[in-house]
């Protein structure tokens, strides 16, 4: 019997995908991870903007098969920075165009005579790559506020495919002709929130199999017996999406904590009485350090409704002590200051902290982690997932992933 741990969509699409008999166990109330949604005083909310990217045809098919298409909006992305005083359309790389004259000859002398070489950090790979002001004006100050951490501690390839790169040709060109190419161009969005994909994902899975409201308290990898909160439940393999940290505690493997960081992101989810001034983007980026927050998501954008609904997201570090009071009134300031509300009034509002969010990857954490997961897998013990793998990822690979290890392990 497979032991699945998280009933998220890792979790949920290991059990849809597997020919094994399974048991699903979620420490939760209810199904989702952090693909849960909110219905709340009429408005929409997922815990945060999550947001399918289908890239995959299959995964796509295999996702949405049965589906209300009808109840699906797909979305062309629009999305830009908060620069100054006014907007500049994302990514700002290859976007310079649209600042003003003298900022952008400092942008061009830059990119055209970068003296850096380095590439030992993220940070310096911003510098090498784009030079000091396309760096300075956004890419480090806006990843700083989000992964609220010293960029210098980041991996090179901390974000993967992810990160929007554009070559010195590809900036020029786009001073015409803009291109958007990024993985997530376009999105799908049920109106029921990110909830109805987990909803269409647990069609082929026996929810008999799943128990709400149960977690491992230890582990006997020897014996291959989980301890929870319940019982104890014989298993042939463990499929794990908790936090790999979380796993290794379980597991009383040694490891060295200072590997395996994180930040840990505030989610306000704001309802108001009527429409905001703005009215076209899906959600703006942060940089400047006068807002507290380094994005803002416009679900009314979305759905085109009549009230501003929007989520909110700020950066904190891990060992951070959050006061949720006085970020939510430097939130609704930081709105009045950003031009997006005036007289508006709240009232609606719910808020999450997801920790973790964004893991810091560093080369010695994915070495440390490869050798581990090893170490696990002898065990049949199996971490997946953009937590159990301790990635930056997107929900498909998490998908793709749990399809993977489900065929592998089916017997």
């Amino acid at each position: 019997m497979d032991l699945i741990v998280g009933a998220g969509v890792t979790g949920l699409s290991y059990a849809a995908y597997t020919k094994n008999d399974y048991l699903v166990i979620e420490k939760e109330s209810e199904i989702g991870g952090y693909c849960r949604t909110i219905k709340q005083d009429g408005f929409v909310w997922d815990y945060s903007g999550h947001f399918f990217h289908f890239q995959d045809e299959d995964i796509k098919k295999e996702v949405m098969d049965g589906m209300n298409m009808d109840a699906i909006l797909s979305v062309t992305k629009r999305t830009q920075i908060k620069y100054k005083k006014g907007l500049v359309d994302y990514p700002f790389q290859k976007n310079i165009h649209q600042l003003e004259k003298s900022e952008l000859i400092d942008c061009l002398y830059d990119l055209f005579n970068n003296p850096y070489v380095d590439s030992s950090s993220f940070k310096d790979m911003l510098y090498r790559k784009f030079g000091k002001s396309i760096a300075e004006k956004f890419l480090i100050p806006y990843n700083e506020k989000l992964y609220a951490c010293d960029l210098n501690a980041l991996d090179v390839d901390a974000m993967g495919r992810f990160f929007p790169f554009a070559d010195k040709e590809e900036i020029i060109a786009n001073f015409k002709a803009t291109k958007e190419n990024s993985y997530n161009a376009h999105f799908l969005y049920p109106r029921g929130g990110a909830i109805e994909y987990v909803k269409s994902i647990c069609k082929k899975v026996d929810m008999d199999r799943v128990s709400l409201n149960e977690s491992i308290v230890a582990l006997d990898t020897k014996e291959h017996i989980a301890y929870t909160n319940k019982r104890e439940i014989k298993y042939d393999n463990l499929i794990s999406t908790v936090p790999f940290p979380t796993l290794l505690n379980l597991t009383k493997i040694d490891y060295d904590k200072a590997l395996y960081t994180s930040n840990k992101v505030l989610v306000f989810n704001i309802g108001f009485n009527k429409k905001g001034f703005e009215q076209v983007n899906n959600w703006i980026y942060y940089p400047e350090t006068k807002y507290p927050f380094y994005r803002i998501g416009f679900y009314d954008n979305i759905f085109n409704s009549d009230r501003l609904s929007v989520y909110v997201e700020i950066g904190f570090k891990e060992q951070d002590v959050i006061d949720e009071e006085k970020a939510l009134k430097q939130t609704l300031e930081g709105m009045k200051l950003a031009g997006i509300i005036s007289d508006h009034e709240v009232v609606s509002m719910c808020s999450i902290v997801m920790d973790p969010a964004y893991v810091h990857v560093t080369k010695e954490m994915e070495q440390d982690r490869e050798l581990k997961r090893k170490s696990l897998s002898d065990k049949n013990i199996y971490s997946i997932g953009r937590y159990g793998s301790w990635i930056y990822c997107s929900i498909e690979d998490n998908i793709k992933e749990s399809k993977y290890l489900a065929k592998q392990l089916s017997l």
